[in-house]
């Protein structure tokens, strides 16, 4: 923040201008704390790997990616811009810390606190600027009951809400960041151009166009048809964490990677058993959807880029997209595993915590294998179960009908489903019997990564769902003496069954009173909890990405 200096004699403004360049003790060791908690990292990929024409889309790619930076800042908060600039023209070091924590936040908000702010004294709106930032719950629902055929707009991933006259108004994304989402398009045009692969070609094409017409479903599709490409990438707006009011409104992010030929053909034969996986979910065969796509293409991957929502804090090991069920329906979901992400991951945060939590004797049982996989079938996990559903008589979607809910829920089913699908995976000989061990220990050690990032958040509170839920009936024991916690591999399948069997009835059912009492009664800091993260205070909660890619472009 720049200062004017007016009426001093030269000794104060020497002094002045020291203690300017000085962070403020306090505040200042406190943000150089919360920088330490992410380690950087590279993250590096294979240049060679492409020609001059693939480089050229790549270099066209990290362009548009660049703005989805941009665009999510300002979804984020509506004073981003304005907090940025007044950090970046500031010249002190206090400044400077703030500066880089806000980057790595996407705004003055700390995720890993509860969204309690860390730069000025104002709450982070529930709706984020998705909303008028004094627009309630409430006033909203009361508007839709009173302009029903306003519905559809209102809930749309795909607009933001204004007031005007008086009233309130749903805007598309296409002419509210109409300026932003144009040059994005223009890039994604560019990259078609030098684009060899007709797949990719056709999906850049459509998704440039999608940009300007709010419609996202036939990139969407597009998407989903890829085939024989090098360069394996996403942009738009797809995930709705942000949106805490309601879970509607989607951020816009982009992943930029190069596809890993051997090891997705290793793993493309999990996508053959999404039927029989569908078949086996504890729930009756009235609540299971088999009118999901078949098609479920597991892709491994390098990551070479990320930008906007995905960046934002913790960073993302895999996706499973679109979100869009109509895509879901007619052709199923895409994996991506960022495998480089996962061994980082793994190596500098995972094995660590792990060493702080677990029984000794079960520390054995912790392996990338069992890591790598779970995140697979969570990936996976997130592709089968409800979807579109029956509500007194009417269609409609899960996330409607749980509404902020959803995300914490959603969540914790593929984090559940992830490990019963690991095990009837054994039980069909796909992987060796040894990884059933391996795999609920070494998830219950990535349930501290996880509840790290915080409880408030929905990746956290669903692994605090299932932490203190399986702690409750006996799947997991916390020694009193030792402070560690470990598996009874007797009890641990069955109570899980159960926990799955009630998340996935009341997403069938669409019962947002139940999802609201399960995260109360489940999504909580319990007293064990808070002891074994107590004992993680020194050890980094994530990595912080240091791209290759901003080097060469």
């Amino acid at each position: 923040m720049k200062r004017t200096i007016v009426g001093m004699t030269p000794l104060i403004v020497f002094l002045f201008l020291v203690s300017c360049e000085q962070p403020a003790g306090g505040e200042g060791n406190m943000l150089k704390e919360k920088i330490s908690q992410f380690v950087p990292t590279e993250i590096s990929y294979d240049a060679s790997l492409l020609d001059q024409r693939q480089a050229k889309v790549m270099e066209n790619l990290y362009q548009a990616a660049l703005i989805m930076d941009e665009i999510f800042l300002k979804q984020v908060y509506s004073q981003n811009l304005q907090i940025r600039e007044e950090l970046r023209s500031s010249a002190t070091e206090l400044d400077a810390l703030r500066l880089q924590y806000f980057t790595i936040m996407f705004g003055p908000f700390d995720r890993l606190d509860h969204n309690m702010p860390f730069y000025g004294d104002h709450s982070k709106p529930k709706g984020a600027n998705f909303y008028p930032e004094d627009m309630t719950k409430e006033e909203f629902l009361q508007w839709i009951s009173d302009n029903p055929e306003s519905k559809k707009d209102f809930s749309s991933e795909f607009t933001v809400i204004r007031r005007d006259n008086g009233g309130l108004v749903a805007i598309p994304y296409s002419e509210y960041f109409g300026e932003d989402l144009q040059k994005a398009a223009d890039y994604l045009q560019k990259a078609a151009e030098f684009a060899d692969n007709p797949t990719l070609k056709d999906y850049l094409i459509k998704r440039a166009a999608a940009f300007l017409s709010n419609d996202y479903y036939e990139s969407d599709m597009a998407w989903m048809d890829l085939k024989d490409h090098l360069i394996e990438v996403v942009i738009g707006p797809y995930e709705v964490y942000e949106d805490e009011l309601f879970n509607y409104k989607a951020a816009f992010e982009c992943f930029i990677t190069l596809r890993d030929p051997e090891e997705s053909k290793k793993l493309a034969k999990f996508g053959s058993y999404l039927i029989d996986i569908e078949k086996n979910l504890p729930i009756p065969d009235e609540y299971k959807n088999f009118e999901r796509g078949s098609e479920s293409p597991i892709v491994v991957a390098q990551e070479v880029y990320t930008a906007g929502d995905t960046k934002a804090g913790v960073q993302t090991i895999a996706f499973n997209l679109p979100n869009d069920e109509r895509v879901r329906k007619a052709k199923g979901s895409k994996k991506v595993m960022l495998k480089n992400v996962n061994q980082a991951k793994f190596q500098q945060i995972l094995v660590p915590i792990a060493a702080q939590v677990l029984a000794e004797e079960q520390l054995p049982q912790v392996t990338f294998d069992a890591f790598f996989n779970h995140v697979l079938m969570h990936e996976m996990s997130h592709g089968v179960g409800p979807g579109f559903i029956q509500v007194d008589g009417k269609e409609t979607e899960v996330k409607i009908e749980l509404k902020e809910t959803y995300s914490s829920i959603e969540e914790c089913k593929a984090d559940i489903l992830g490990m019963y699908n690991i095990i009837f995976m054994i039980r069909k000989g796909e992987f060796p019997e040894s990884m059933e061990k391996q795999t609920w220990a070494t998830f219950l050690a990535g349930i501290f990564r996880s509840v790290r990032f915080g409880i408030g958040e929905a990746h956290g509170a669903g692994n605090a769902i299932i932490y203190n839920y399986l702690l409750e009936k006996g799947g997991y024991i916390f020694d009193e003496k030792t402070l560690k916690v470990r598996v009874d591999f007797d009890k641990v399948y069955d109570v899980l069954e159960l926990l799955a069997t009630e998340v996935l009835t009341l997403q069938a059912t669409g019962d947002y009173e139940s999802a609201k009492r399960l995260i109360e009664s489940y999504a909580v800091e319990s007293p064990s909890m808070k002891i074994l993260k107590d004992k993680l205070v020194d050890l980094p909660v994530d990595i912080k990405p240091v791209y290759q890619i901003d080097k060469i472009m």
